[in-house]
């Protein structure tokens, strides 16, 4: 399988962002949103920083409780999208990468959640994280929550699983290539007679490699939310020093 490099920057639009804006439910989001308000706590009306954000949904979930949200994503379609979505204020939509966060010492939390992480290769990834510590203040908490933790990862690792989603249909073809810890995907996306097929690489990590990037990147890694073998993910609760 070949992936062009940098392939985040042509991935995000079309039914590829129609279909990441219809697989979470309102009542999903609101979860989210309450667990997240807990795990960060930031203060009342504390500044928020949500990256990549996608279409938004988690920015103005906490936005409507009263913080105040920068959402950065690369996605002009996910961007157009967050901007045109009726809800509350209090969120500043930003066309970034998500390495370029010129906000040093100004967040009260940071997330990252919804598969975002492990697009870049290492030197990349360990950019990103340390551009988070800079944007957040002292003892501010970073949310990292990733599919891409090895030893789960390889447990539920299917070649060829498909989703639907409202009208649209996603079959995956997964490769993970063991010399390099990525995971390959092909995507293919069907809706209402439109197809389109896109390519996409993710960084896999073992938990104690991806623990060490995060307190290289200025972090203490307070808390995991805890795992059973049928999480998908994991979740790292990180704290600025």
């Amino acid at each position: 399988m070949i992936v062009a490099e940098n392939w985040w920057e042509r991935f995000f639009d079309g039914l590829a962002v129609q279909l990441w804006l219809d697989a979470i439910s309102p009542e999903d989001t609101e979860r989210e949103v309450e667990w997240l308000e807990t795990a960060l706590a930031a203060p009342a009306a504390g500044e928020i920083l949500d990256v990549p954000c996608g279409g938004g949904r988690v920015s103005r979930g906490l936005a409507s409780r009263g913080y105040r949200l920068t959402g950065v994503d690369l996605s002009h379609d996910f961007l157009s999208h967050a901007r045109a979505s009726p809800g509350v204020g209090g969120v500043t939509w930003e066309h970034r990468d998500m390495r370029d966060l010129p906000w040093p010492g100004r967040f009260d939390g940071a997330f990252c959640v919804g598969n975002s992480f492990g697009y870049l290769d290492d030197a990349g990834n360990a950019a990103f994280l340390r551009a988070v510590a800079t944007a957040l203040k002292p003892g501010a908490r970073f949310v990292l929550d990733t599919p891409m933790v090895l030893e789960l990862l390889l447990r539920h690792l299917q070649d060829r699983p498909w989703w639907k989603f409202n009208d649209t249909y996603l079959l995956v073809r997964n490769e993970y290539d063991h010399t390099r810890s990525r995971l390959d995907i092909e995507y293919t996306f069907l809706s209402n007679g439109c197809t389109e097929v896109k390519y996409g690489s993710h960084q896999a990590y073992r938990y104690a490699e991806l623990r060490d990037l995060l307190q290289n990147s200025g972090f203490a890694v307070s808390a995991t939310q805890p795992w059973t073998n049928d999480a998908a993910t994991v979740t790292f609760i990180a704290t600025r020093q």
